[in-house]
């Protein structure tokens, strides 16, 4: 429960509800016995992050939008690396239109829109430059553990505010950490892959949505595929265009799910599901897995590893990485040095690991 706080407020309006309060009264009038309440959210620190006017979901949204991990998204690859043309897709327009999927999911099904919304913007926070070639890398290098779901939670926790953290919310640190697992069901049958509110469940499928719609949208664009080459079922059940996709998809999730026994279950319909994920396995296979596409992911690959060896080997250029991006400095007493060298490259963007390899290892002509 959110700790009291004495209201900054007019000496005669001191015993008057704040707006938050208020706010807060009127959400247990149009959010479902399903949906989570801001009332009950909880902090780590609860002392911290309390305002008059804005809810705690609502506090979380604009501190990860101020982050500079948020920022930096939009200089990350989500499927094509440095693509010359300006529509194409980057990590940070992604997580916009998860939000956007999610918040409208969210209200069709009368649950919190503002919890929704602060999981979407916060789902990829650690997502690695040149997207899953990054991750992959940084796999093989460093641990067969890591993920960008993983990271993402360590950024709003460790990394942000020079290792003090954003101090989030329990609700969204933890959809945020279970928003994605791989290449596993798109909604998950294990009760430990799910998060603990509907929300961060709802969130996990807006961000397939997004991705099966606009990595199909981008592929299109660039040519790697052709319109005859999707699969059938996935034109007759889905649509042929984005927009008809994304109605679809939205519509059938919010008239399948349903409460029974006092939970909610989320659910797309057998048709809808088995479509997308055919969508999802042509994808991965046409072109994620595409000559277009992982070839300049093997040279992604080398970037990523390039830097971590040299990091390991040169700790003061990791410890003036690390002010650069305002993170807190690598604990040597603790042997962190291989931690920390992770944490720097799954922060940088695209072209900042591009730059930096190119001055740490391409050779200077004299003048």
């Amino acid at each position: 429960m959110e700790a009291k706080k004495k209201h900054s407020l007019p000496d005669g309006e001191r015993n008057a509800l704040c707006i938050r309060e208020q706010f807060q009264i009127r959400e247990k009038g149009f959010i479902s016995e399903h949906g989570a309440l801001s009332i009950n959210a909880l902090r780590r620190n609860p002392e911290e992050n309390i305002c008059n006017i804005r809810t705690p979901y609502q506090m979380d949204k604009d501190s990860i939008v101020y982050s500079n991990a948020f920022r930096r998204l939009k200089h990350k690859t989500q499927v094509f690396l440095s693509p010359l043309g300006d529509h194409y897709r980057t990590r940070l327009t992604h997580t916009l239109e998860v939000a956007e999927i999610s918040r409208n999911l969210a209200r069709a099904l009368r649950l919190n829109e503002d919890l929704a919304e602060a999981i979407a913007l916060g789902h990829d926070l650690g997502h690695t430059p040149f997207g899953h070639a990054g991750e992959t890398a940084l796999i093989e290098v460093h641990s067969p553990h890591f993920s960008h779901a993983d990271q993402s939670l360590r950024v709003v926790d460790c990394l942000e505010n020079r290792g003090r953290g954003l101090n989030l919310t329990w609700e969204v640190r933890d959809g945020i950490l279970k928003h994605s697992k791989g290449f596993g069901n798109i909604i998950p049958a294990t009760s430990g892959e799910r998060a603990i509110t509907v929300e961060g469940r709802l969130v996990r499928i807006a961000d397939i949505m997004a991705y099966l719609n606009h990595d199909l949208d981008d592929a299109l664009r660039g040519k790697v595929i052709c319109r005859e080459d999707i699969p059938d079922i996935c034109t007759r059940k889905l649509g042929k265009s984005h927009s008809q996709r994304a109605s679809i998809m939205m519509e059938q999730l919010v008239y399948n799910s349903r409460s029974q026994d006092g939970k909610f279950t989320l659910d797309m319909g057998k048709e809808t599901l088995h479509a997308m994920t055919i969508l999802r396995k042509f994808l991965y296979e046409k072109v994620y897995r595409s000559p277009a596409v992982h070839n300049e992911f093997i040279k992604a690959k080398k970037i990523i590893t390039g830097l971590y060896i040299h990091f390991l080997e040169n700790p003061d250029i990791l410890q003036l990485e690390l002010e650069k991006m305002e993170m807190a400095p690598w604990d040597s007493s603790r042997n962190l040095l291989k931690r920390s060298a992770c944490d720097i490259i799954a922060s940088m963007t695209d072209r900042y690991a591009l730059n930096l390899y190119t001055k740490l290892f391409f050779p200077k002509p004299l003048v």
